[in-house]
């Protein structure tokens, strides 16, 4: 029971902690970009719903989802509307994309490619202003 005396509804199970991380996660990073308006949020969306299938399906991935759906987001806004994120360190030549590492792993993080560095775990892109870790 809770504190009304209501009994507590069922916990909520490793799968939906998952996805509701991973949402969490991406919606931070997105909103640190200011990209999260309402049609960016429903590609977010669409993701978790796909995820949602693809870890009922293999139970033991459940810790690459946050991983997987940042991959999903960011492809779909390279289609619609180029690349996400940017990347922070390089402040000269092309603009570039921080890519997801690892690709299929736990501990997701966003990372500059072009000079090696780890740029922030996903969900803090926010804090990746203060400065970078070498990978």
């Amino acid at each position: 029971m809770d504190l009304t005396g209501d009994p507590v509804g069922d916990p909520i199970s490793p799968l939906e902690q998952a996805l509701h991380a991973a949402r969490a996660l991406v919606l931070a990073d997105l909103v640190a970009g200011e990209v999260a308006e309402a049609d960016v949020v429903s590609l977010v969306e669409d993701s978790v719903v796909e995820r949602r299938w693809w870890v009922e399906q293999w139970p033991e991935g459940a810790g690459y989802v946050a991983g997987l759906v940042a991959q999903d987001v960011q492809d779909a806004l390279l289609e619609r509307y180029g690349r996400w994120p940017l990347c922070p360190v390089c402040g000269s030549g092309d603009p570039h994309a921080l890519d997801v590492e690892p690709e299929l792993g736990t501990d997701p993080h966003w990372v500059c490619h072009k000079v090696g560095v780890k740029v922030a775990a996903l969900g803090s892109l926010g804090s990746a202003a203060g400065g970078t870790t070498t990978s």
